[in-house]
């Protein structure tokens, strides 16, 4: 499988394929984005979007936001969801994209069987997020 960057001129254009796969992470986000605002973001150059293709038909999608802190450039996966895209290839792939885009780091909010998903590509977990409304 190969991870394509979606230049932002073709987002509109590869959205409808693209945006079950967001769909799909996203009932695991706990209400922080709905699959509108995640296509506002990218739409508008805030977010990048990444798809995982074969024989030209996408199986996947992810989300990225880039921010500098002090010590890192960060890469973070805001939304990922697809079928059989969690591999060391196309991981190897997402890194090496977030590396051609200055991250020191690559990061993500996860729950717990993910972490433990993805603790087989170097993850470890660095905080734990929690909340309350107000």
């Amino acid at each position: 499988m190969k991870l394509e960057v979606v230049d932002l001129a073709w987002v509109h254009r590869v959205w409808d394929a693209a945006e079950p796969h967001v769909a799909s992470a996203l009932e695991y986000s706990k209400g922080d984005y709905t699959v509108d605002q995640v296509k506002a973001y990218v739409a508008q150059g805030q977010w990048a979007l990444l798809v995982v293709t074969e024989d030209e038909k996408i199986h996947g999608a992810v989300t990225v936001e880039f921010f500098n802190r002090a010590n890192d450039r960060v890469a973070f996966i805001t939304a990922i969801g697809g079928k059989l895209i969690s591999n060391p290839d196309t991981f190897a792939q997402l890194k090496a994209y977030a590396v051609s885009m200055g991250a020191t780091v690559m990061e993500g909010a996860t729950r717990e069987s993910v972490t433990r998903l993805w603790k087989r590509y170097g993850f470890e977990p660095k905080y734990q997020i929690i909340e309350v409304k107000l």
